[in-house]
Order: structure tokens, then C-alpha cells, then sequence
């Protein structure tokens, strides 16, 4: 089963520094039939204004993984950590018994994001944050993880998940495959950029999919494309 999630049907927020889309209920925007997909609570489609941001605000009991799309985006915590991330790179922060931390857009144009939450296996935990490059090349063709709870992803940003995000990108008419290590696994997939089939359903640049009892994923480009997939437990 996949269930396209088309882009306009995403929840909708202008704050006018930040534009957002909801894959899953957040803030002021709730459907019931969007709250999470397995442990997948959160995917948000961000979009930063320059030199404007997230202040400092809190978390509890969630892995957060920030994709940068476009632009940079800059972490500040409470713990002392600081840096700042690159377009196609990835941030992890494992918010345990509770962290408080900036995100702000620091750079002349405007920062795209998708920022991920999922439920840890367990609550609490000493929180911390890290990055890592993800050069484009090395995802060319192919999926590539990039944070993880699974055994075998330890060279991936590290999660306190049973659950894997990771990424590719493909030229027109590549087709690339992902197979679930078991039937009770669920998938959410975005293209972030162009148009692809997923085992026959055609998806547009931001629609998320919804993949559930589906043992692999055939994924072929309609036009160039660049994939974000999380595969997670079913909760």
C-alpha cells in the first residue's frame, strides 16, 4: 500500500520569516488522519527567511534530524554545542531528558530544510547533537543512509531508534530499489526535488508517500530527483 500525500494537501503555515508544510499534524494544524507513521511523528517542509530563525525553545524524548535542501542552518544548545550545516548535509539531535536549542538561518538567502522527529525506543537518555557531510556523489544512484538506529548504519549519524533516514539521488530514468528488512517495517518517502514512480504511483517535487506492506521499493525518475526516505517500526 502507498498512499500519495500530494503537496497541497500538506498542513499550511506563514509566519512570514518562516514558511511551513505539515506532512503530520503539528502545531495549529491537526488531521486526525495524519498524527504519525509508526514511529515517524513529524516532517516539516521549512522554509527560512535570511538572518531569522527558530529562538531558543526546548525538547524532550525526540530524535530530530534537519536535512538542509538549500542554504545552511545554524545549531546552538544549551549543552555548549555549535555548528552549522550545509546544504545535503544532516543534523541529529537526541533531545532525552530534555535539551534547549536555536536553529536560525544566518546566511544571505533563504534556507530550505525537511525536519524529521521520531519516537525513541525508550525515553530519556544524556541528550546530545551532531552533523555530518553527506556529499551528493557518494547518494548518486543509490540510497545512502544518513542517521540511524539500526545495526550496521554505524558509520550514519547516530538515533535512539529502531529506525533508518536516508537519501538519493537519480538522473532521469534511473531507478533505484530499498527493501524493507521485514513485512512489519513502514516507509515515508518526499522527493525533494523532481518527479518520481514508487512501485507505479507517481509522486510531484514535495508530495510525501506513506508505504506500508510493501516488501520493496522500485523508484524510477521521471526527471532528475533527489529522495528523502524514513523507514521506521510500526509502532
Amino acid at each position: 500500500m502507498i498512499e500519495r500525500r500530494p503537496y497541497a494537501s500538506l498542513g499550511a503555515a506563514d509566519h512570514g520569516w518562516l514558511e511551513a508544510r505539515h506532512h503530520f499534524s503539528f502545531a495549529e494544524y491537526h488531521d486526525p488522519r495524519r498524527v504519525h507513521w509508526g514511529a515517524l511523528r513529524v516532517w516539516n517542509d521549512d522554509t527560512i527567511q535570511p538572518n531569522s530563525g527558530f529562538p531558543p525553545h526546548p525538547h524532550a524524548d525526540m530524535e530530530i534530524i534537519t536535512f538542509v535542501r538549500e542554504g545552511a542552518i545554524t545549531h546552538q544548545d544549551n549543552l555548549g554545542n555549535q555548528g552549522r550545516t550545509l546544504a545535503g548535509d544532516v543534523q541529529v539531535m537526541s533531545a532525552g531528558t530534555g535539551i534547549v536549542h536555536s536553529e536560525y538561518n544566518l546566511e544571505p538567502g533563504v534556507t530550505r530544510i525537511f525536519q524529521i522527529w521520531i519516537f525513541p525506543d525508550q525515553k530519556g537518555g544524556t541528550p546530545c547533537w551532531g552533523t555530518q557531510p553527506f556529499p551528493k556523489a557518494d547518494r548518486s544512484g543509490r540510497f545512502v543512509t544518513l542517521a540511524s538506529g539500526l545495526e550496521g548504519d554505524e558509520e550514519a549519524l547516530p538515533i535512539r531508534a529502531q529506525a533508518r533516514v536516508c537519501g538519493a539521488t537519480l538522473k532521469a530514468g534511473d531507478t533505484v530499489e530499498y527493501a524493507f528488512k521485514d513485512a512489519s517495517r513502514v516507509g515515508y518517502l518526499v522527493p525533494a526535488v523532481g518527479r518520481v514512480e514508487v512501485n507505479g504511483v507517481a509522486l510531484e517535487t514535495r508530495d510525501g508517500a506513506a508505504v506500508r506492506d510493501e516488501p520493496v521499493l522500485r523508484i524510477t525518475a521521471t526527471e532528475d530527483a533527489e529522495l528523502i526516505l524514513v523507514d521506521s517500526s510500526a509502532l
